[in-house]
């Protein structure tokens, strides 16, 4: 099973088998898998808040950055693939309990760089919270 096909089995459910305990604290719900697109479905936790109980801007960059990472898995690529930079503009926030969405795309795959896009999203996808970019540079294992 390639590494794509290993975050399709999880379609529905929590992705538990993650190699990243990050991800695994995250608690991610596989919503949808393809070549470097990837939907993540994520609750709010208490210790996500800011002081004003909004959701912090760090661990939105967070999310950003971990679910990129799984969209670079998968491409099933035999490089490792490592953040270079991210670029992230914030529009709105997200309350405990609530529920979000992190939909990713590849912008462009070179030969040594990708660029990768996140926007996160509240549940109904009718309100953007944050959309970020990302250059990732393909290293040698």
């Amino acid at each position: 099973m390639d590494k794509l096909q290993a975050l399709q089995s999880f379609i529905g459910k929590e992705f538990t088998a993650s190699p990243s305990p990050f991800m695994r604290w995250l608690n991610p719900i596989v919503v949808s898998a393809e070549e470097g697109q990837i939907e993540f479905q994520y609750t709010v936790r208490e210790e996500w808040l800011n002081p004003m109980g909004n959701m912090h801007g760090g661990v939105t960059a967070a999310i950003m950055d971990d679910i990129i990472g799984a969209t670079m898995f998968s491409l099933n690529e035999k490089n490792f693939i490592v953040t270079v930079n991210n670029s992230i503009d914030y529009f709105s926030t997200a309350k405990e309990n609530d529920i979000i969405v992190a939909e990713t795309k590849i912008i462009k795959r070179g030969k040594q760089f990708v660029n990768a896009q996140c926007e996160i999203w509240n549940a109904d996808k009718t309100r953007l919270i944050a959309r970020g970019t990302s250059n990732l540079f393909k290293i040698n294992n």
